[in-house]
C-alpha cells in the first residue's frame, strides 16, 4: 500500500521541524516537500503531486487563503489549516480558508510532555489518514444538486419546538450554509454539537454569528432554549438536558468516544422535545449521532441526513442512513428550505 504523500507549508523552521518528526514516526505518511510560505507551495505540488497539504495561515509571500484559493482552483486536493488557536482578528481568515476549499482545522503543535505529544500525534496521524481520502472538487459557483429521497418517518405533521445538528469534518462549512440561509425571526433554537480541534469554537462562532442573522452562542448551564438562537456544546464536554429542559454538561472521558457528543445531545434532545424535535446528521467520518438519531426517530421527531454528494466526509450520516431511522436524506442546499418549510407548516397547524 503507498504511503500518504504531504507537503508542509509554514514560515516557522520549529514548527516545519515540529510536524515532521510528528509525522516521520508513521509508516503510512510520508513528508514529500516543505516549504515557507505559498508560492514556494505553488511551485512545489506539481513536482511531488501530494495527496494532503498541511497550511498554516500567516505567510508572506502569498498566506494560506490565497493559497487555499489557488491550489482549489488549479489541482484540488485536501488541505488542512494548521494554525495556532483563532484570535479574534484572525476569525474572518482561518473560517475563510474553509470556506475557500480546505477541509479541516488542527491546532498547531507545540511540543510539551510526552503524554500530550503522543496524543497530538495521533490525533495528526489520524486526521490526515481521513483526508486522504476525501474526494475534494475545483472550487467553482455553486449548484443546487436535487437529490431529496425521503422516507414516511417522523414527525411530519407536528409542531416543532427545537433543531439538533451534529457534524464533524466539514461541519463548520455545512453549519454556515444553513444559518446563512435562515432568517431572523426564526421561531425555535437550534442545538449543535460540532467535532472541532481545542480552542477553535470561539472563533468558528463569531465567524457564524457575523455572517448569519440568528444569535449564535456556546450554551451555558442553567439556560432554556430560546427561538431565533443557536447553541453549541462547549469544547470538552457532552451537552445534554435536566429534567425542568435546561442545558447541563456531563463530563468527557476517554471512553465516552467524541466531544462533544452527538449521540448525547441527540438523546438528550429525544428525551425533553419527543415528536417535537428534529434532528440533522450532517457531514464527518465515524458514526457519532447514529445512536442518536434512532432516538429522535423513535421519539417521533423528524430526521434528516446529509446526502453523499454534499458531504466532504459521507461517514456519520452514512450511518444513520443504514440503521433505517432516517427520514429524509438532502443535500447541503436543500436542508434549510425544507426546515422552513415543516416549521411553516406547524405552524398553520398549531
Amino acid at each position: 500500500m503507498s504511503r500518504i504523500k504531504v507537503i508542509l507549508v509554514d514560515d516557522s523552521p520549529i514548527a516545519l521541524e515540529l510536524l515532521q518528526r510528528l509525522l516521520r514516526s508513521s509508516s503510512e505518511v510520508e513528508v514529500v516537500g516543505t516549504a515557507r510560505n505559498g508560492r514556494e507551495a505553488l511551485a512545489l505540488i506539481p513536482q511531488v503531486n501530494p495527496n494532503v497539504i498541511c497550511t498554516d495561515l500567516h505567510m508572506s509571500p502569498i498566506d494560506g487563503l490565497e493559497l487555499t484559493k489557488e491550489v482549489m482552483a488549479k489541482f484540488p486536493r485536501p488541505i488542512l489549516v494548521v494554525s495556532n488557536s483563532v484570535r479574534e482578528d484572525d476569525t474572518r481568515n482561518i473560517f475563510g480558508l474553509l470556506q475557500a476549499g480546505a477541509v479541516d482545522i488542527f491546532p498547531k503543535p507545540n511540543g510539551g510532555e510526552y503524554s500530550e505529544y503522543e496524543r497530538v500525534k495521533d490525533r495528526l496521524l489520524a486526521k490526515i489518514q481521513m483526508l486522504s481520502q476525501v474526494k475534494v472538487k475545483a472550487k467553482t459557483a455553486a449548484t443546487t444538486v436535487p437529490s431529496s429521497n425521503s422516507v414516511a418517518n417522523g414527525n411530519d405533521a407536528g409542531t416543532l419546538r427545537a433543531i439538533a445538528i451534529g457534524a464533524s469534518t466539514g461541519g463548520p462549512q455545512a453549519i454556515h450554509k444553513i444559518l446563512t440561509t435562515l432568517p431572523q425571526d426564526l421561531p425555535i433554537p437550534i442545538i449543535c454539537a460540532q467535532h472541532i480541534g481545542d480552542g477553535f469554537l470561539t472563533g468558528l462562532i463569531s465567524w457564524l454569528k457575523e455572517d448569519s442573522k440568528l444569535n449564535v452562542k456556546v450554551a451555558q448551564i442553567g439556560e432554556i432554549p430560546a427561538p431565533r438562537t443557536v447553541y453549541f456544546a462547549p469544547e470538552r464536554a457532552h451537552l445534554e438536558f435536566d429534567t425542568e429542559g435546561k442545558f447541563i454538561y456531563s463530563n468527557f472521558t476517554a471512553t465516552t468516544g467524541t466531544c462533544p457528543s452527538i449521540d448525547a445531545l441527540f438523546r438528550s434532545v429525544a428525551r425533553v422535545y419527543g415528536r417535537s424535535s428534529a434532528s440533522m446528521i450532517l457531514t464527518g467520518a465515524g458514526n457519532d449521532g447514529v445512536a442518536g438519531t434512532e432516538a429522535i426517530a423513535a421519539a417521533g421527531g423528524l430526521t434528516i441526513a446529509q446526502d453523499q454528494s454534499s458531504c466532504l466526509v459521507f461517514g456519520m450520516s452514512k450511518a444513520a442512513i443504514a440503521t433505517g431511522s432516517v427520514g429524509h436524506i438532502l443535500n447541503l442546499s436543500e436542508i434549510a428550505p425544507f426546515i422552513l418549510s415543516k416549521i411553516n407548516t406547524s405552524v398553520r397547524s398549531a
